[in-house]
């Protein structure tokens, strides 16, 4: 439920940082806002939020950076990022530090607003039946989308982001079949645009280096159709 869900905003201009603050706190939410990166880092670990909106243009230190850091201590967490730039190469890197959503300057509070509560109703769907709260075996590994890991043979963890766990449990549900790329996209990604389609290109290589444990499985690509995780 949103109404104990923490975030931390980080916003350096100061009347769209206020109006965004209260805008989430009048629907429930608690925010902690912060006017650059280095404050933001600070407000970070002191505050252990349940969920990051950070701008990309920050002083002190940009968004990008702070997103590495946070995410070197928890992989989990999920990101938002701001940004005035619609730069393909800033959506690509915001996606490779483990984002799980970017929007575009000039947007309405209303889109943040559904965004993240998507984000978190993925995160906190217990519906019962639903495979998400199932181990699901992959060759000799285990994978636990509830909490986004994954077990190798010598019970080494691996922790996923939140969209590197959405997609592989697509590709789970699909094993040895193809999952088609506009459906992994309009579900994780709610549109199948080429910038969204080139991050889930990103999304799937890191999901191959997770998955290299177990030389029994890959992830092929099917030109032209989608993606097949392969268990031999």
């Amino acid at each position: 439920m949103h109404e104990s869900t923490t975030v931390l905003l980080a916003e350096d201009d100061i009347n769209l940082g206020q109006v965004l603050s209260e805008y989430l706190v009048l629907k429930g939410y608690t925010v902690f806002l912060h006017r650059d990166g280095l404050a933001a880092w600070d407000g970070y670990i002191e505050q252990k939020p349940n969920l990051c909106i950070l701008d990309v243009m920050m002083p002190k230190q940009d968004g990008f950076t702070l997103a590495a850091r946070i995410r070197e201590i928890d992989t989990n967490i999920p990101i938002i990022f701001l940004t005035a730039k619609n730069m393909q190469e800033d959506r690509i890197e915001g996606f490779t530090l483990g984002g799980d959503d970017y929007i575009t300057k000039p947007f309405s509070m209303q889109e943040l607003l559904l965004r993240v509560q998507a984000i978190m109703r993925r995160i906190h769907d217990n519906s019962p039946g639903s495979t998400i709260n199932n181990c699901v075996q992959l060759g000799s590994m285990q994978f636990k989308p509830s909490v986004r890991e994954l077990r190798t043979s010598n019970d080494q963890v691996l922790s996923l982001t939140n969209k590197e766990s959405q997609l592989l449990e697509l590709l789970a549900r699909y094993k040895n079949k193809t999952l088609p790329r506009t459906e992994a996209l309009n579900r994780i990604w709610g549109d199948d645009t080429y910038y969204n389609a080139r991050s889930m290109d990103v999304y799937i290589t890191k999901l191959r280096k997770l998955l290299k444990p177990d030389e029994n499985l890959q992830i092929i690509t099917v030109h032209g159709e989608g993606f097949r995780l392969v268990e031999r």
